[in-house]
């Protein structure tokens, strides 16, 4: 059977309606001890290549970075208003949707001055370990040589085998290989080709998703209540089975990706799992060696996946993060997280059993902007010295210490991390201290070491020949670190020690000191957060507290007050909203403000609360709170300033 036959035939299938059929019929999955259910998968134990290698690299990448204004192109075309006006940018640059459609996308998706082979020696020369290579969108296009889909990037847009180029270059720099399918979403995802503009020129002119001729790539309509991320149609979940199948028999990937939760969440899902698990345990004598991961927990059943989202501790199961240096496809608008973000990150997921997954952002072509070359330079710069401290480690009995504690969760993934913030891993006897930055003072002092830790006997820092200072003290581990700073992004220490366990730490609130003109400057990374929601992350190169939505949650910072006065106060705010107000409350007093509207969550501008006289010395508290919870709008906070009046 041709392929143009195989596709054909599969669209006649659907459309001759096999409902009941498709429900009966058994999965077909390798033979062997796993089946579709979740009680046969505990036997599965995560293999120990994907707990050593800790740092993989992503190619979110195809025919959606043609028209480079970033995620969800294929599907935001269709929605007038949607993702920044990705309908807007169609109709002027290709025409309008229900003319000049996705299906026209996808021939001018070249892929002109791709070089996998060059790109994977940068990748693993960076750090990474193994490699992950899209295999399919919910755009519904494979990047893989298919037989049962005409719509492949063998037979429309670059002619070349993506899936099966990556895979060869990431083998010969000896990394291993993943495929991602985003796939089961794809047909209520899709569904918005088949809609209409609701006013102007076109109003009621159907998209070209409706036209029966091309359903093969947009898939039939959903039935009306069929709108969840997976949709309840057997039939499509048969085609999946079916696809995806043809996926990983014909590349024997050593990873497979789901963006979602286990497929459909029923036996068709778990029984790809099972599969995966029986077939590459047969080509490696018993003993499966592949890694399946998901968004959906598993008690070790799968490698749970967190998307742009940390763990707030160790997890006693390996985890991963995925995320991406700046948006998931091409985006000409978009800044690129910095060198700093991706160690950071790095470092603290590997402290807590986790891997991180990075997509480096590819333009069309297949070539990478001068700026992300010069990171994965950084990268590799770095790696290459504190590598030591990530690749083959484990987790210690804590992660870490300091002020920054990140809550765990999809997208939360921007902390202002300083050298305070230290994490933990081991290797046999040897246990790493890895700050967050290089001590300002030229001291690391490590509290979870203190002398009820147990006796350290020998300490080194990473990247430095000689011998360093240190003592071992009831407060911690003082070390004093090189002059010369090793990194600008961290400081590692290599301990030894006799049974070491982490002396719990209990971190206490920063008191801030006046400067020398006798003002305060109360920082978003030096606050103490009271709630659940809120948190420290970083805008540009500036730390703010943002995510503040609940009018219940407030801020508040310590003040050591050596001079009584009159205080002036005033901060940087930035909100996307008209009205909002909150009050300070400080020294008996309560001022209210209302910051200014500015249009970006990035953008902030200057608000004065009024004075304060301050009677009393000592240790005083500024609390920053909503006003009241019925006229509270969320803002971000990049800092307050105190100052004192002559």
């Amino acid at each position: 059977m041709n392929r143009m036959h195989g596709w054909a035939a599969g669209l006649a299938a659907w459309m001759a309606g096999a409902a009941a059929a498709a429900e009966t019929q058994a999965w077909s999955i390798a033979a062997g001890p796993f089946k579709g259910d979740m009680d046969s998968l505990k036997g599965y134990a995560c293999p120990d290549w994907f707990r050593d290698a800790k740092f993989g690299i992503w190619a979110h990448w195809g025919p959606q970075a043609v028209p480079m204004v970033g995620d969800w192109y294929a599907k935001n075309m269709y929605v007038p208003g949607a993702r920044r006006s990705q309908y807007e940018h169609h109709v002027k640059t290709y025409g309008h949707p229900s003319e000049f459609g996705y299906k026209d996308i996808i021939p001018l998706w070249k892929a002109e001055t791709w070089d996998p082979d060059r790109l994977m020696a940068l990748y693993r020369k960076a750090g990474a370990r193994y490699f992950v290579s899209m295999a399919s969108h919910h755009d519904n296009y494979y990047l893989w040589a298919s037989k049962l889909h005409r719509w492949n990037s063998v037979e429309m847009g670059p002619k070349r085998d993506v899936v099966g180029d990556w895979q060869k270059a990431a083998k010969k720099h000896g990394l291993k290989f993943g495929v991602s399918e985003h796939l089961g979403a794809s047909f209520t995802w899709f569904q918005t080709s088949h809609g209409a503009d609701k006013d102007g020129p076109k109003a009621g002119v159907p998209y070209d998703g409706a036209n029966p001729e091309w359903q093969d790539l947009y898939h039939p309509a959903a039935a009306p209540d069929d709108k969840g991320w997976y949709s309840k149609d057997p039939r499509w979940h048969r085609q999946w089975f079916d696809r995806i199948r043809e996926l990983v028999d014909g590349y024997q990937p050593d990873l497979v990706y789901t963006d979602g939760r286990v497929p459909f969440e029923n036996e068709c899902g778990l029984s790809m799992i099972a599969h995966l698990y029986n077939a590459d345990a047969a080509r490696r004598g018993g003993k499966p060696e592949i890694i399946y991961t998901c968004k959906q927990e598993s008690e070790g059943r799968w490698v749970q996946d967190l998307e742009r989202g940390v763990m707030k501790g160790v997890n006693p199961h390996p985890w991963q993060t995925d995320t991406s240096i700046g948006d998931w496809y091409y985006n000409r608008d978009w800044k690129f997280r910095p060198v700093s973000w991706t160690i950071h990150m790095l470092v603290d997921i590997v402290s807590k059993n986790g891997n991180l997954l990075l997509n480096i952002v590819q333009r069309p072509d297949g070539s990478l902007d001068p700026e992300v070359e010069q990171q994965l330079a950084d990268l590799a710069t770095w790696t290459a010295v504190h590598g030591e401290a990530i690749y083959g480690t484990r987790p210690w009995d804590v992660y870490g210490e300091g002020p920054v504690r990140a809550g765990g969760g999809h997208f939360k993934e921007d902390f202002a991390y300083s050298a305070r913030d230290i994490r933990f891993t081991t290797k046999g006897a040897t246990l790493y201290a890895t700050a967050l930055g290089w001590p300002a003072d030229g001291t690391l002092l490590v509290r979870s070491l203190a002398t009820a830790a147990g006796r350290v006997t020998k300490v080194g820092v990473l990247g430095h020949a000689g011998e360093v200072a240190w003592k071992q003290t009831d407060e911690g581990l003082a070390v004093t670190v090189p002059a010369a700073k090793v990194s600008e992004y961290t400081c590692s220490l290599r301990i030894e020690g006799a049974d070491l366990r982490p002396v719990p730490v209990v971190e206490p609130p920063v008191v801030v000191l006046a400067d020398d003109k006798g003002a305060f400057n109360l920082r978003a990374d030096d606050a103490e957060l009271h709630g659940d929601k809120i948190k420290v992350e970083m805008k540009g190169v500036h730390a703010n507290i943002g995510f503040w939505d609940l009018p219940a949650e407030w801020v508040s910072w310590r003040l050591r007050i050596e001079r009584p006065g009159v205080y002036r106060i005033g901060g940087q705010f930035a909100t996307v909203h008209d009205g909002a107000e909150c009050v300070v409350e400080f020294a008996g007093r309560t001022l209210s403000a209302k910051p200014a509207k500015t249009g970006d969550w990035a953008e902030f501008k200057g608000v004065g609360f009024g004075a304060v006289e301050v009677k009393e010395t000592g240790d005083l508290v500024l609390n920053l709170k909503a006003r009241d919870a019925a006229s509270w709008k969320s803002i971000n906070v990049r800092s307050l300033r105190v100052s004192r009046e002559p």
